[in-house]
């Protein structure tokens, strides 16, 4: 036993000498024929503002060999002119060197753009091309990298000058906020689209007039270039749908004469606001006609100026005064119309059609209340409420909420298609249909998943109506309406 210890240690010792049993997937081959593999060939980026940084895309690249590989050399073609970045591994760069890769394991690769401006005045989609290019063991391997440009009207937190129009030409983008201040306007001429990056703002304490001349030689249809559309700046499909992605158009105390027409709002955390909390007289007012507002939700907004946090609408108002025809609103994640602090509101030939499909909603799409904002102020605020030949529809049983502060205030409904069970007596009169699905012609409550359209069906009960209250003689696509017997909502429903 007294020679074990010393056998062992020069065991030890003997076994040091000798070579090291390396895992396999760690050693390194220099054959010729060991490629990598990508997870695609093409790194595609859908169409981008120029001056506005893509999203982040990924590049798998794949070790398929049992050994390791070192890639010598990873590296953008054109490194000093390109406007493409890189995070290889982790390490942001425009190129890297000697990158090991295990056998059978893979590395990420972080690719986006921020396009700079081209010379073209006109908007027209430009390519931006370049490669992502690998050296191993001698083979020269690439991915392509392609992005779709568009020239546009940047206006980064800016104060309007006090006679604006915006031109059609190009797209206006919009970072931060744009102010229309006191006693200007800002006109918008047919066909402009504008965009907000995250947050963006249009804010009016004057006067903003959308397509205020703007008449129609026949049907409007959803993708006419006449409609002036606002939405975010992420133009790639995945964003088509996403609601708060900026804030909206918000109409401050001093605002007046607003005009909207023929327009499209959507993807917002509120579409329409008007910020009265003081319910200064006389008080602000937007008239609204043929316009669609969808996909809005606001988590909780907050206005600095006067402390108080919201929900999102399509149609806000704090003390102010809207009156819509032809207009549609859907998709709205908290109301479809909310008015605090009373008002004036008058809805004509309108459709709420409000099912939220990818999130729940817990309030009616209609809520009214006479309470006033501020509680420095006397309740209750002069209210008054007019909802006629329209519907007001959508996935929860009372889509519609009249909330009083001491007098009641007079709400007229007259001839319009109504979800409710807290109002199915009071408004089970005048003509009004009570609880009875309009049948639109696709819809989630009908078996239609996505690309809805709330158009009449041929059996709908909300079509052919007896007219009554005041006549709009076209509808939202500027379809004549049937002088006796129209339908209800936003759409006239074409005979075969």
């Amino acid at each position: 036993m007294r020679f074990l210890l010393p056998l062992c240690l020069m065991a030890a010792c003997l076994l040091s000498l000798l070579p090291g049993c390396e895992p396999k997937e760690n050693l390194l081959t220099t054959d010729s024929g060991a490629r990598l593999e990508f997870s695609r060939d093409t790194v595609m980026f859908d169409t981008v503002f120029a001056q506005v940084t893509t999203v982040t895309k990924r590049l798998w690249v794949y070790n398929r060999n049992s050994r390791a590989v070192k890639v010598e050399q990873i590296t953008l073609a054109n490194p000093g002119g390109t406007p493409y970045s890189l995070v290889i591994d982790g390490d942001e760069g425009p190129a890297a060197n000697n990158v090991e890769i295990r056998g059978k394991d893979s590395l990420q690769i972080l690719v986006r753009a921020k396009l700079g401006p081209t010379q073209q005045t006109e908007d027209k989609p430009f390519l931006v091309e370049d490669q992502l290019k690998f050296r191993t063991n001698g083979n020269d391997q690439d991915v392509k990298l392609i992005s779709y440009g568009r020239n546009a009207y940047f206006h980064r937190n800016e104060i309007l000058p006090c006679i604006t129009e915006w031109r059609n030409d190009k797209p206006h983008v919009i970072f931060g906020a744009v102010l229309v201040q006191q006693g200007c306007r800002l006109t918008l001429q047919p066909g402009t689209r504008v965009y907000a990056h995250a947050g963006g703002a249009i804010i009016v304490k004057g006067t903003l007039r959308v397509n205020p001349d703007f008449q129609p030689a026949g049907e409007v249809k959803p993708d006419d270039r006449s409609i002036v559309r606002f939405a975010a700046d992420r133009l790639e499909p995945a964003y088509d749908e996403i609601p708060g992605q900026w804030a909206g158009i918000q109409f401050d105390s001093t605002s007046r004469n607003n005009v909207v027409r023929y327009a499209e709002i959507k993807n917002a955390s509120f579409g329409l606001l008007v910020y009265n909390p003081g319910n200064q007289q006389p008080r602000p007012s937007v008239l609204v006609e043929n316009t669609v507002i969808k996909n809005i939700s606001g988590a909780t907004l907050s206005f600095a100026n006067g402390g108080q946090a919201f929900d999102g609408a399509g149609i806000f108002s704090f003390s102010g005064e809207f009156t819509l025809r032809n207009c549609l609103l859907t998709n709205c994640g908290e109301y479809a119309i909310r008015a605090v602090g009373g008002g004036q509101y008058s809805l004509n030939f309108c459709t709420i059609a409000n099912y939220t499909p990818l999130f729940r909603r817990e309030s009616g799409s209609l809520d009214f209340t006479n309470e006033a904002v501020r509680a420095n102020l006397a309740n209750p605020i002069q209210t008054s409420i007019t909802i006629q030949n329209s519907i007001v529809w959508g996935s929860i049983e009372d889509e519609l909420a009249f909330k009083y502060v001491g007098t009641q205030y007079p709400v007229t409904v007259l001839n319009s298609a109504l979800r409710t069970k807290l109002y199915r007596t009071t408004l089970g009169v005048n003509d009004n249909l009570i609880n009875v699905n309009p049948k639109f012609r696709r819809a989630p409550d009908n078996g239609f998943a996505n690309k809805f359209d709330y158009r009449l069906d041929t059996l709908s009960p909300a079509s052919n109506r007896p007219a009554r209250g005041a006549h709009v003689d076209f509808d939202l696509r500027n379809v004549p309406r049937s002088a006796t017997t129209p339908d209800l909502g936003a759409y006239e429903r074409l005979n075969p």
